[in-house]
């Protein structure tokens, strides 16, 4: 167990110390070097598979995926490779039929032993605040894909495991070993039961599915749990240490983030915009950082208690130190109730929100570049509103130059461009935009004019905040690396104490190390258990400190009331117009050129831009996602550095 375990989670601990280092090292020497990184890596980062089952794949990407395949072809002719020489030697030469039904025996058991690798990658990619992840340069929601790839790997590993051994056991007449389940040795049933959870799972993740029946695909996932626990009663605890450290990591995201989710967030307001896009207001602690691009899971419980949906976070933390923002377009179910609730006749004066998150990457690249191409579809201009607004920041506040902005956006109708009045800060802020070069080009593709006569106004909804309201803050504080550091490594040296009790006082009385005695799935079910009390106890502890430590901030901001708007007598909602009055955002207009009833010709677009180190940065449909992906993977576009970034799931 230590062998395995000991090394990933020591690398997660120093993780979160060098992270929480970097937060207050916070040096000009790392940004002089960014354009100096961006071109020695661009190469690799370049797509080099656009379409196709693995979606957009870059160099660095293929290259670790093949090193990936071929350990796992190695392991399996390496386990083979002896275990048929030893059946080789022990099966009598003239019974070929014995020597080939042994053989299927122990290609069953080696693929169950090349899977256990899988496994162990698996849960990485899905912890959404590790930092493993973060060291790496990597979010969950970008690496969400070898999350796919890993699980896809995986169960077609395990399915062929089960088969291998139900031909063996139907050629030997031991059919009835499906229903065993040994005291002390391999338990069969449990085996079963878990690759039953996993073909659920499996199934349910086919992209035709998942898109069709979203909710089917969610709540079939949970199954991982059956998943895993059968896993440990089906090879016993010892065996199953291999996929301990990423399981024992996504157990604290996991548990960390419920926490945060029992927390109801003032919502301060609602901006309601005539593209039936709704903008949340939330009310924000001054402490809590985060860069662009990141994103927050929303769960809004008088529409749905269980459903949990991600958003990509439009505001800049460096803008706004009192809010933060996100932008929920209505094109599922989910949100267009929340849409119709919000903008219905009879206004809301409140809205219980619960939240999880913010997780983003632990340091952006933006401004390494000399020159910046945003490249949207529909909602997909969200993360580029909150980079935007990071560099007018940037230029306002610093001396250096920061990169032009070409921004290429793609509606379907007119009034979806009320989505470009986002980009401009409000509320009150004194930041001029005309220090930063922006270039728009908005093209409508459903319509040939603008639609005049259709044009409304902004809405505004104020919500009254209640005393159990709290801020959008980090679940640990401030200082969440340093905590999620203690929380690592306090609960397993736990763990390790539980764990040397139960042996020493328990399990070693009764079986006396004879490993014949105890039954091997009650040993694993109670390291698990030993797993997931030392997990609480130290997150639990961690928690209630950080609570404790911010109740005169929570408290100051629960008086604090919010004046409400004088539009309407006695009535919190009202007709806003635009609050890009007061802003000198005479340049912005100029600067925005829009183009009815034709797609951009990105190809033509991108080939006349002469700068270099240019970045290319496309949010929106597959489809588009390709294309920009295969012009950036051509030859002439070698000063193009290309990135998708993950906006929705």
């Amino acid at each position: 167990m230590l062998i395995y375990s000991f090394p990933i989670l020591f690398i997660a601990a120093l993780s979160c110390l060098y992270l929480h280092l970097g937060n207050i090292c916070n040096d000009n020497n790392v940004k002089s070097s960014e354009g100096e990184n961006i071109s020695h890596f661009a190469t690799w980062r370049r797509p080099v598979l656009v379409k196709g089952p693995l979606g957009i794949v870059s160099r660095i990407e293929l290259s670790f995926a093949i090193m990936f395949i071929a350990l796992l072809v190695w392991s399996f002719s390496s386990y083979l490779h002896g275990m048929f020489a030893q059946i080789s030697q022990q099966a009598p030469a003239h019974d070929g039929e014995q020597a080939w039904v042994a053989k299927l025996e122990m290609s069953g058991l080696t693929l169950g032993l090349v899977g256990n690798i899988c496994l162990a990658f698996l849960f990485f990619p899905v912890t959404r605040g590790s930092s493993v992840l973060q060291l790496i340069g990597l979010t969950s929601e970008a690496s969400i894909k070898y999350h796919i790839w890993l699980g896809h790997i995986a169960m077609t590993i395990f399915t062929a495991h089960g088969l291998c051994y139900i031909i063996f056991w139907a050629k030997t007449d031991q059919i009835s070993q499906m229903l065993g389940w040994d005291k002390v040795a391999v338990s069969n049933v449990a085996g079963e039961i878990g690759l039953l959870a996993g073909l659920a799972m499996w199934i349910t993740s086919i992209p035709r599915i998942r898109r069709k029946i979203f909710e089917l695909f969610f709540y079939t996932h949970h199954l991982y749990i059956l998943f895993v626990v059968f896993f440990v009663l089906h090879v016993g605890f010892s065996y199953s240490c291999i996929i301990l450290p990423g399981f024992y990591l996504f157990l604290i995201d996991r548990y960390l983030r419920f926490l945060q989710s029992q927390q109801r967030i003032r919502l301060v307001s609602a901006r309601i915009l005539p593209c039936d896009t709704v903008e949340l207001n939330f009310f924000k602690s001054p402490g809590l950082s985060y860069n662009p691009t990141s994103i927050l899971f929303v769960n809004v419980p008088v529409i749905s208690k269980l459903q949990w949906h991600p958003f990509t976070i439009t505001s800049s933390s460096n803008v706004d130190p009192d809010k933060l923002s996100v932008v929920i377009k209505s094109e599922g179910s989910w949100s267009r109730k929340l849409f119709q609730k919000l903008s219905s006749p009879s206004p809301l004066d409140r809205l219980e929100v619960s939240i999880e998150g913010p997780y983003g990457p632990a340091s952006t690249h933006f401004t390494g570049h000399g020159m910046l191409v945003m490249i949207s579809g529909g909602s997909g201009i969200t993360p580029f509103i909150s980079i935007i607004h990071e560099l007018l920041s940037l230029a306002n506040n610093s001396t250096g130059k920061t990169p032009r902005i070409l921004l290429i956006s793609a509606f379907k109708k007119s009034q979806d461009l009320a989505m470009l009045d986002l980009i401009l800060p409000v509320l009150g802020t004194t930041l001029d935009i005309s220090p930063l070069e922006v270039q728009i080009e908005a093209y409508v593709t459903r319509e040939k004019k603008s639609a005049e006569n259709n044009r409304q106004l902004v809405q505004t909804l104020w919500f009254k905040p209640k005393a159990e309201d709290s801020p959008v803050s980090a679940i640990l504080g401030p200082k969440s690396w340093l905590w999620l550091a203690a929380i690592i490594s306090s609960s397993f040296i736990i763990f390790l104490v539980l764990i040397g009790f139960l042996t020493r006082y328990y399990i070693y009385p009764i079986d006396h190390n004879s490993n014949t005695i105890y039954a091997t799935s009650w040993r694993g079910g109670l390291n698990m258990l030993l797993i997931c009390v030392s997990i609480v106890i130290t997150a639990t502890a961690a928690f209630l400190w950080n609570k404790k430590q911010h109740t005169k901030e929570m408290t100051r901001i629960q008086n604090t009331e919010k004046p409400t708007p004088i539009a309407s007598p006695a009535s919190w909602f009202y007709n806003a117009e635009r609050e890009l009055e007061s802003l000198p955002h005479q340049s912005f207009i100029q600067a925005t050129r829009v183009h009815y009833g034709e797609r951009p010709n990105l190809k033509k677009l991108l080939m006349e831009i002469e700068a270099t180190n240019v970045g290319v940065l496309v949010s929106g449909p597959k489809k588009m996602r390709q294309e920009v992906g295969e012009i950036c993977a051509s030859g002439f576009a070698n000063n193009l550095h290309f990135e998708s970034i993950a906006f929705s799931w």
